[in-house]
């Protein structure tokens, strides 16, 4: 019972982080894009 509750919680945890990995990795290109091509 409590590991399936703490693999849930984990897998929502890692879910979690690469989407924000994810977000983070496309602000950063924009932000470069931005950096390369408008100055």
């Amino acid at each position: 019972m409590m590991n399936e509750v703490m693999a849930g919680g984990m897998m929502w945890g890692m879910g979690l982080a690469g989407l924000l990995a994810i977000i983070l990795v496309v602000l950063a290109t924009a932000a470069l894009i931005k950096y390369l091509f408008y100055r």
